[in-house]
């Protein structure tokens, strides 16, 4: 989350004053994340106390054209038991309304908190919650193409240009390069696909004790390989924030509490090292892209792409190749 636009006062008030939700007390905006534009809403409420909301603007990433599939998906999700925040329709049951040309939403505010340092537990219950959203999303209508695929990866590694790279670290555009070309002749085909979060990191879960009460910000998720999703949230729960140090308690947790739900396919155990160098690589992607093009006074934290150039070298070190139970 962040906030990259800025609403005032009136404005807020009049937006909120679109859904059925009471006055607007008060709004403040959210610097965690890098995306969207993100504010923690309290109104008056209808009758039973004060009601707190997220209300979400839509950046250059999340075309309006998609807002249908993550806002029905949440519906979907929710209606099936996941741990899912509604959404909240307006008052002609629209489920996101325009504001400056950029969609916005408001979505039920979910208690919880976002963990920096996972337990095991923590990551099993994780794991599992994943697996429910897979098995849940199955019957789900409607369908998206993955935007952040490995042809986005390179993309965006171009636009940031070899010296923009360099001025992250002298190496990383070697690096890029060279995994780029191995993961494109090597990406897997064939496993199992279906709906995916694709970005479901420790601040895109709420905990309460060791148990997930609630799995947020769907706003990149499509549909994709069902284990390139597990190979995502193994990196971005399995080590430290800067990458530098591997958790295998918080690797087997993860794993297990996945497979106590959806019981990973052979092939999808064998491609998961391929799948995990390649979620490493989406990450560097766009967090190199953000580091060297976030516009001044964004309400923004950048996050170094460095962390996952670590998680990389991990993955692709042949010393880790068992990693997964796959040699």
């Amino acid at each position: 989350m962040a906030v990259y636009t800025n609403i005032g006062a009136e404005q807020m008030a009049a937006i909120i004053g679109e859904f059925d939700v009471g006055a607007l007390v008060s709004a403040k905006g959210i610097a965690e994340g890098v995306s969207n534009s993100n504010w923690l809403v309290e109104t008056e409420g209808t009758g039973s106390g004060p009601l707190r909301f997220i209300l979400t603007m839509y950046e250059s990433r999340v075309d309006a054209g998609d807002m249908p599939f993550f806002l029905g998906l949440l519906d979907h999700l929710a209606e099936r038991g996941c741990p899912v925040p509604r959404t909240i329709h307006d008052r002609e049951n629209r489920a996101f309304r325009l504001y400056d040309g950029k969609a916005l939403a408001l979505i039920e505010f979910l208690p919880g908190v976002s963990v920096s340092e996972p337990t095991p537990r923590q990551a099993r219950s994780v794991g599992g919650a994943l697996a429910q959203i897979h098995l849940a999303a199955a019957d789900f209508p409607a369908s998206r193409d993955n935007g952040m695929d490995l042809a986005a990866w390179q993309r965006l590694l171009s636009d940031c240009g070899e010296e923009g790279l360099a001025s992250i670290h002298p190496e990383l555009g070697r690096t890029v390069s060279s995994e780029l070309q191995f993961l494109a002749a090597r990406w897997p085909t064939g496993l199992a696909r279906g709906v995916i979060h694709a970005d479901l990191f420790p601040d895109n879960v709420l905990m309460r004790g060791d148990e997930v009460a609630g799995l947020i910000d769907f706003y990149f998720a499509c549909c994709d390989l069902l284990a390139y999703d597990v190979a995502v949230t193994h990196a971005a729960w399995c080590f430290s924030g800067d990458g530098a140090r591997f958790d295998p308690a918080l690797s087997r947790a993860l794993l297990e509490g996945y497979e106590a739900v959806r019981p990973l396919a052979n092939e999808e155990r064998l491609a998961l090292p391929v799948l995990a160098r390649g979620a490493a690589m989406r990450f560097i992607a766009t967090r190199a892209y953000d580091w060297l093009h976030t516009p001044p006074g964004a309400l923004v934290t950048r996050k170094d792409p460095l962390a996952f150039a670590r998680r990389l070298a991990f993955y692709a070190d042949p010393a880790n190749a068992g990693l997964f139970g796959s040699d």
